[in-house]
Order: C-alpha cells, then structure tokens, then sequence
C-alpha cells in the first residue's frame, strides 16, 4: 500500500458479509471537492444492506478530499488517488476496481434517498439484470428540492432513452457484466450512451419502485448546458438514426411549450 491507495481490501477483508445475498459496489469518482465527498461517504456507510462496498477514485485531487478519503479507510472497501483524463475516463478505470457482482454510481455530494435503499432493492429479487428507480435533485446542502422533471418508466427499455436519460445515472443498479465503459470521445453525455448500451444487453429489469438517489444539482452536464445537448443530440441520432431524433425533438419541444403555457 501507498499514500495514494488504500481501504480494507488491501488488508484482505472481503465485502461480502452474507454469502446469501448478491454484492454490490457503489463507485465514486472525486475531484477536488472537499465539501461534499463526505456527504457520499457517510451515506454509503449509513446502508443497512450488508455486501456492500465503497470504491472511490480520485483525480489526484489539490485541496483536502484526499485526507477526508484517509479518514474513512478502514470503511472504505478501496480508494486510488491518480491523475485521469477526464470524468469518463475516471468511471472506466473504477469500474474495474469493482469487486462485486453489481454496481452504481454516487458521485461526490450525491447520496442514497434512505439509509434502506439497498436492502428494499435486492428484497425484490436478487438476479435481476438491471435495477432502477427515481431521484431526488437537492441543493449544494443536501436539502432536497424536487425529483427529476424526467421520470422512470414503468417498464424501462434502451428504446425509451430516445426521450432523453429518463432514469437518473445514479439510479440505475446493473450486473457488473453488463455494464459498458464509457465513450471517453464524448465529455459530457457518454453516460446516456452508457445506458442505451448497457440495457441493450439486459433483459430482466426491474423497476424498484424507490426513490433511489439524490442528485446534487449542478453537475458537469448543467454548467455545460449547450455542450452536453450538442453531445447528447449526437449520441441519439447514432442509436436510433436521424430522422426519428428530429422528430424525437420536435415532439419534446412542443411538450415544453405545453408545459409551460399551462403553468401558467
């Protein structure tokens, strides 16, 4: 072990408590973000679910992420502190750290809805392909603000994210088999790619029926609105062609200004 390694897998503790019960590795990947990378840790920390591992990457992080990582290492599964070239491409390289047989994401401020979430998802079943459900959006404080204008499907297909990332990232649980990498050509959207690619391949999925997650407003996709629309229009017309995503948009555009006369 390093100063830029470390947790309770170095020493040879396996995750997995009840040999029952599927494993499951929550991955977070962190760049300098000292203010929030607790908030995710204590709420892996806080689940009730017991084969359940924390992963986390950093980026070799300038401010004191990394000592609050430090402070947790006896209950953090694994951490690695290394430069990458990019969020996507700091999601292929944890992805690999996975130990477990499923994964998802929490991201640095992001955290369960419920200290139970993990343990009412796999009450459910225990070999589903895919498990999703609904997010709450919170402010930087963790205070939450309202679920996502998108919503889940009740029975969620690769065809449905011709509307757009229907299910939120971070509520979205697969078999670490199935899981794609990312498409490190795009920078903002590959993670809409990521589940078209990824649900193709799946064939029992679950709608849990949950709250999931909560999202800290104001990731990387909002502060680079323009962009990620740009990446997002691209990655939609390679899946389901051109014509049907200008249609798709048109569609959605229309329901917007819907939307918005009838508000007010």
């Amino acid at each position: 072990m390093t100063e830029l390694e470390g947790g309770y897998r170095i020493k040879g503790v396996s995750s997995k408590k009840n040999d029952l019960l599927p494993s499951i590795s929550v991955l977070t990947v962190v760049y300098n973000s000292e203010a929030f990378i607790e908030r995710t840790i204590l709420s892996v920390l806080s689940q009730t679910y017991p084969n359940i591992e924390h992963v986390i990457l950093d980026g070799a992080s300038k401010d004191n992420t990394l000592t609050i990582i430090k402070k947790y290492n006896d209950k953090i599964a694994y951490w690695k502190s290394e430069k990458d070239s990019g969020i996507y491409d700091a999601m292929n390289k944890v992805q690999e750290l996975s130990s477990a047989d499923y994964l998802m994401f929490l991201n640095s401020g992001d955290e369960f809805n419920d200290v139970d979430v993990l343990t009412n998802v796999f009450s459910k079943s225990t070999n589903a392909d895919v498990y999703y459900g609904d997010t709450l959006i919170t402010d930087d404080l963790g205070k939450p603000l309202h679920h996502r204008r998108l919503r889940p499907p009740q029975r969620l297909k690769w065809t449905d994210f011709r509307y757009g990332m229907l299910v939120c990232h971070q509520s979205i649980i697969i078999k670490k088999e199935l899981s794609s990498t990312y498409n490190t050509n795009y920078r903002i959207a590959a993670d809409i790619d990521w589940a078209i690619r990824s649900i193709k391949k799946s064939n029992n999925i679950i709608n849990t029926q949950l709250t999931v997650s909560k999202f800290m407003d104001g990731g990387m996709s909002s502060i680079h609105h323009r962009k990620g629309l740009e990446e997002r229009f691209s990655i939609l017309t390679k899946h389901f062609g051109l014509l049907p995503n200008l249609l798709v948009h048109f569609y959605m555009i229309l329901r917007l200004i819907r939307d918005k006369i009838f508000r007010r």
